[in-house]
């Protein structure tokens, strides 16, 4: 399916996810937030539009730019450690989170953000001639330029390379299907649990992303972790952190690998303090008192909340220092890890030996 195809007479991709009202609007059927729009208007997303009676995607193809991160920057701790993967993101966002770390990108009404153009197969080819292992469609929700994403997961397929996709998991069911059946790793950004925190903050719902979570775990071979960023005095409450890691643990298992990061102030919510490194880790302790196996600090320097270790025997798996791997203790066969010690599975999807990609964030520049 090659979205790139069905360009309308001023160069936007056509979409699938809408019907028209009664009263003449297009509703974009692509997330939750169900915008209504006359002909000209832009959904709450900026780059999804109402033009000659239907939705179309106006960044096709447009990025605010590239970038080779360490895959464990995504947050994946468990997706091929080590590898390098080509990141790129559009502009807007369908949240409206008044805490965003990238709002310059996800809160970008400006076209001038896009300054970057690369189709599916320049993409594809610049990620296989630099060594890397996938491709990440971050900085900002993949999930509101879908049809570009599902044409680049596509190309990356047929080049071996992985999918991966950073998105806070808010959209609608019959997308949500299309759009991960193309992906092969997934970090969903759980920004709190509870709905006043969605609504007040995020000008959004948590349900429809708890559905998202259990759809990936039930539904699909997506390899998916979780992260969520503590604010103070927001959602850092131990009583919301045992209510969200019960839910996870009877929703998803305790093998899908939970970050908790730390907020800096920013966009909206500059009258914030940062989160203290504490915060981060009476989290992470609490989630393994609820027997979550792979629970892990973010954006701190903190070595043992960075690493994994066999939930069996304990034995140090793969050491972490930020984004640099340290010691290797994965046997790994088909995809699949193993303690050396004791041979307990692993969860997640490994290879013989870990790259060596380091902590490097190298910009790219796609020639078209």
């Amino acid at each position: 399916m090659d979205h790139g195809e069905g360009k309308t007479p001023s160069g936007n991709v056509s979409t699938n996810y809408w019907h028209v009202l009664e009263d003449g609007r297009i509703q974009c059927d692509l997330c939750p937030r169900a915008c209504k729009l006359r002909d000209g208007q832009q959904g709450l997303c900026f780059v999804r539009a109402c033009e000659s009676n239907q939705i179309v995607l106006t960044s096709y193809g447009r990025s605010s730019g590239f970038c080779i991160d360490p895959i464990e920057k995504k947050p994946l701790n468990h997706f091929l450690p080590g590898t390098p993967v080509l990141s790129f993101g559009t502009a807007g966002c369908n949240l409206a989170c008044k805490f965003c770390q990238n709002w310059d990108m996800s809160k970008s009404r400006e076209m001038d953000t896009l300054a970057d153009q690369a189709s599916p197969e320049q993409l594809t080819d610049t990620a296989e001639q630099l060594g890397c292992r996938s491709l990440a469609f971050t900085y900002n929700d993949p999930v509101i330029f879908l049809e570009y994403a599902i044409d680049v997961a596509q190309a990356a397929h047929a080049k071996n390379l992985k999918s991966v996709a950073v998105s806070a998991g808010y959209i609608c069911e019959q997308p949500r299907e299309e759009f991960f059946r193309y992906m092969d790793a997934a970090n969903i950004d759980l920004k709190a649990f509870s709905e006043g925190f969605y609504r007040k903050i995020c000008g959004g719902a948590l349900q429809p992303v708890l559905e998202t979570l259990e759809y990936l775990k039930h539904e699909t071979s997506v390899w998916f972790e979780i992260t969520t960023l503590l604010i103070p005095g927001e959602n850092d409450s131990d009583r919301e952190l045992d209510d969200m890691c019960q839910w996870i643990v009877e929703h998803l298992g305790v093998d899908v690998p939970i970050h908790f990061t730390a907020f800096h102030p920013d966009w909206k919510m500059r009258d914030h303090a940062s989160t203290p490194a504490a915060t981060l880790t009476s989290a992470r302790q609490i989630a393994m008192n609820h027997g979550i196996r792979y629970a892990y600090t973010g954006n701190v320097h903190d070595s043992d909340g960075g690493s994994t270790r066999c939930h069996h025997c304990h034995s140090l798996l793969i050491e972490r220092d930020w984004y640099v791997l340290g010691e290797w203790g994965v046997n790994a066969s088909q995809g699949k890890g193993f303690c050396q010690q004791c041979g307990t599975p692993v969860a997640g999807v490994f290879e013989k030996q870990p790259g060596v990609w380091g902590s490097r964030r190298v910009p790219v520049k796609i020639v078209t």
